[in-house]
């Protein structure tokens, strides 16, 4: 076992992220990885955050939900969607019969970008590792990105949200569905377009219960 965990690594160390040992302690690897993240000076966000914002949640999570980066109440915390956005965001998980503890909640960037912009090329660059080597941990069913952000910085693609949401896509052999991020739906004024976007992200999360219980053909 030993040996294969060298093997393991040694394949890491050269970009396979997505390899995980079977059987290992996801426990332990997350917690590893935690301690890994928190020292990160890999680009210059670290130099304007507060705090790192990991990511939290199950360590062995139905779905794994994307973000795009911390935002300041995140920031302040170390805690990933706890804002505004964050309250919504719980209350779509609420819904889907599930809490907090059941999923796993991260980001493109662990730190804070500055004035909450989104967070340039250079740095999910430098940042994209550590998601990937926690998607390869977690191992979820399903993976819900939280808008276009996040979305094409995992994929590396260019889509619309408006376009693309509710697409059962894949990563690495793992179901993807995209939708709108929580703040789409405060920055709204519209009582009638708050009304459809709720109700999209709605069907896109049922979509997700339905590939988490098997049933999405």
């Amino acid at each position: 076992m030993d040996e294969l965990r060298q093997v393991l690594n040694f394949y890491r160390e050269m970009g396979a992220e997505f390899l995980h040992l079977p059987g290992s302690d996801r426990r332990a690897d997350l917690a590893d990885l935690t301690r890994e993240i928190l020292q990160c000076r890999r680009c210059r966000l670290h130099e304007t955050k507060s705090h790192y914002v990991p990511g939290e949640g199950s360590n062995h999570p139905g779905i794994l939900f994307i973000g795009e980066g911390p935002g300041e109440t995140e920031d302040q915390f170390g805690r990933p969607f706890i804002g505004r956005a964050g309250q919504l965001l719980d209350k779509i998980i609420q819904k889907m019969g599930l809490g907090r503890e059941d999923v796993f909640i991260g980001n493109v960037v662990k730190c804070r970008p500055p004035n909450n912009r989104e967070p340039l090329k250079d740095e999910v660059q430098a940042c994209l590792p550590w998601l990937l080597r926690q998607i390869a941990i977690l191992q979820p069913k399903a993976i819900v990105c939280l808008g276009r952000v996040a979305l094409n910085n995992l994929l590396g693609t260019s889509h619309s949200m408006g376009r693309i949401r509710g697409q059962v896509l894949s990563f690495n052999g793992i179901p993807l569905v995209p939708t709108y991020h929580p703040a789409f739906i405060l920055h709204k004024r519209d009582k009638e377009e708050i009304s459809r976007a709720k109700w999209e992200i709605w069907e896109d999360m049922q979509k997700v219960m339905a590939i988490v219980a098997g049933k999405h053909p």
